[in-house]
């Protein structure tokens, strides 16, 4: 990813991804067997979707430690939605079929990302707020549409040095179901169904910020955050998520 500051109140930004994804399974033998036949793994790997964009300042300055932003960017149907692999069917074969939509890289539809965050700060203590959203303006190629999703989130942080800062936070999310479907994805699994996606989650998280303040660190910063479920209420059977881990290397270039 990179941002482009174009004003004092106008960042351009870009975001391309590259995926790789792995799916473990348990093959049962006949159509309703209890007896395991064998197990398999799917991968896929490539591009994902890009991101293109603006945030824009809305705010005057007045309040220095205030920030109030509207994001508005388009994400672009740069990932591949007909990735395949080799699998083991309860009958012993091992074709080579479309996978599930939770294995394809992309949308494959123009995505409209709009988001309004709202910052400030009280002297070691930051806090603030953000909704935003994904909207997807068509149906794609293959005849399906993944659902529309809606997030909030609100946070604390702490910050006992320049250098360090703790952070805790509340994330709300809710995902609507595929419309439409993929005439190809058909397997005997719970990600084959278009019905079994979407729902609404709760998920708390807690991080840590480092940032470099002299030296070739001055302008670095490392970000790690752990995130644990509430609350779930899904569509249909779907896989567990009991923890996310994400870590984040940011740089900053300041223009003479």
């Amino acid at each position: 990813g990179g941002m482009y500051g174009l004003s004092d109140r106008i960042t351009l930004m870009a975001m391309g991804m590259y995926i790789s994804k792995e799916m473990d399974h348990i093959t049962f033998q006949g159509p309703m067997g209890t007896t395991r036949l064998g197990e398999f793994t799917t991968e896929t790997s490539g591009i994902g979707d890009t991101t293109i964009g603006a945030i824009i300042g809305l705010d005057d300055g007045s309040y220095e430690h205030r920030q109030i932003n509207l994001g508005l960017a388009v994400s672009l149907p740069t990932g591949s939605i007909e990735e395949t692999d080799q699998i083991l069917t309860p009958m012993g074969t091992t074709p080579s079929p479309r996978l599930p939509y939770p294995m394809q890289l992309g949308s494959g539809t123009f995505d409209l990302k709009p988001s309004l965050t709202a910052r400030s700060r009280t002297g070691k203590w930051s806090y603030g707020a953000q909704a935003s959203a994904v909207i997807r303006l068509d149906e794609n190629d293959e005849g399906y549409t993944l659902g529309d999703i809606a997030e909030a989130t609100s946070w604390l942080a702490y910050e006992p040095q320049p250098w360090i800062s703790f952070s805790g936070r509340l994330k709300a999310r809710s995902v609507g179901q595929i419309e439409g479907n993929d005439p190809l994805i058909r397997a005997p699994v719970q990600t084959a169904d278009p019905d079994n996606h979407g729902g609404e989650t709760l998920e708390a998280l807690f991080g840590i910020n480092l940032a470099g303040q002299t030296g070739w660190q001055k302008g670095n910063r490392v970000a790690a955050e752990i995130g644990l479920p509430l609350y779930r209420d899904l569509n249909g059977p779907q896989l567990e998520r009991d923890l996310t881990f994400t870590v984040g290397l940011t740089r900053a270039l300041h223009a003479a």
